[in-house]
């Protein structure tokens, strides 16, 4: 098909400026690097996502799903498909005593807010992670002894043919950064979590302190795909890249974190390729000097290390 009538299709069932073309996605991913998307859809409603996912897969069209693109490395040629983002248009909240359903678009920030306003208790950790609910049940996200695996109860997604499933409890298969929902490429729409009744000042006490040490540690002022690599098992991967004498280390504009070695942070002139050519070296030089293989954490389209 021509992307005229592709576009043209897109538009009739999203709706007037839900679509774009040759749109650069530098501009959607936090580390600000990345060509252009042949088309960007930012669906408002999870079915209309349910039937633009249907569509593409009639017409055998590429696509991607993101949300906030916290943990995205887009290749500088671009992506020659379609980017559905899955962001602030779905990003509704609902409260019900301890029950909180959220749209997969909604940041972590403000499913927290919504946790402490009721008092709720269990996903402090979450206050500070950058990027949506949808992406951190994917990827089962955690940080200082919480995850996500702990709080979801159920989440309903899009399977690989196109269908509307839920999955509940374990179906969720939970592992250290990962879920079936990864494992599957099954796509998230909508995430039930259960909380505890607690004291809110305290719940208020735990976000702050959280939110200190993330701001201490972490190079939250230049732009980053966040913590670039799992974390191996009887090691932390920023210490390791710190042993490694790797601190500072820079190709282009890409940069490990001379605050904390699990970034690598843009300079400001940074490529994608700049990036991953970073990754692959740091990867290689502590595979050389430890024997410890970095995994990496970060999601990278078009292409493995």
């Amino acid at each position: 098909m021509g992307d005229n009538a592709v576009f043209r299709d897109m538009i009739s069932i999203l709706g007037e400026g839900s679509v774009a073309q040759n749109v650069s996605m530098k501009e959607y991913t936090s580390i600000k690097t990345g060509g252009t998307a042949r088309f960007f859809a930012e669906p408002d409603s999870i079915e209309k996502v349910h039937r633009i996912i249907q569509y593409l897969k009639e017409k055998n069209q590429n696509f991607f799903v993101m949300g906030n693109g916290t943990n995205l490395i887009i290749p500088d040629n671009g992506y020659d498909g379609v980017v559905i983002r899955i962001g602030s248009k779905l990003s509704r909240i609902n409260l019900e005593g301890n029950r909180i359903t959220a749209q997969a678009g909604a940041s972590l920030a403000a499913v927290s807010a919504r946790a402490l306003e009721a008092g709720l208790e269990g996903f402090e950790f979450a206050s500070g992670i950058p990027g949506t609910i949808g992406g951190a049940v994917t990827m089962n996200a955690g940080a200082y002894g919480g995850e996500m695996s702990q709080v979801v109860t159920g989440t309903i997604c899009i399977d690989e043919q196109g269908q509307m499933i839920r999955l509940n409890g374990d179906e969720h298969a939970f592992g250290y950064r990962k879920s079936r929902i990864q494992t599957d490429g099954l796509i998230a729409l909508e995430v039930t979590l259960v909380l505890r009744q607690g004291d809110k000042s305290e719940i208020k006490r735990r976000m702050t302190d959280f939110n200190g040490r993330r701001r201490d540690k972490q190079p939250l002022n230049m732009p980053s795909a966040g913590s670039v690599f799992k974390r191996p098992e009887g090691h932390y991967a920023g210490q390791l890249i710190q042993e490694c004498g790797l601190k500072g280390y820079t190709i282009g504009g890409a940069q490990v974190s001379d605050k904390h070695c699990g970034f690598i942070v843009n300079l400001g002139n940074a490529t994608s390729q700049d990036v991953l050519d970073l990754i692959r070296y740091v990867r290689k030089t502590v595979y050389e000097r430890t024997g410890v293989l970095l995994e990496p954490e970060v999601r990278i389209i078009g292409g493995e290390l």
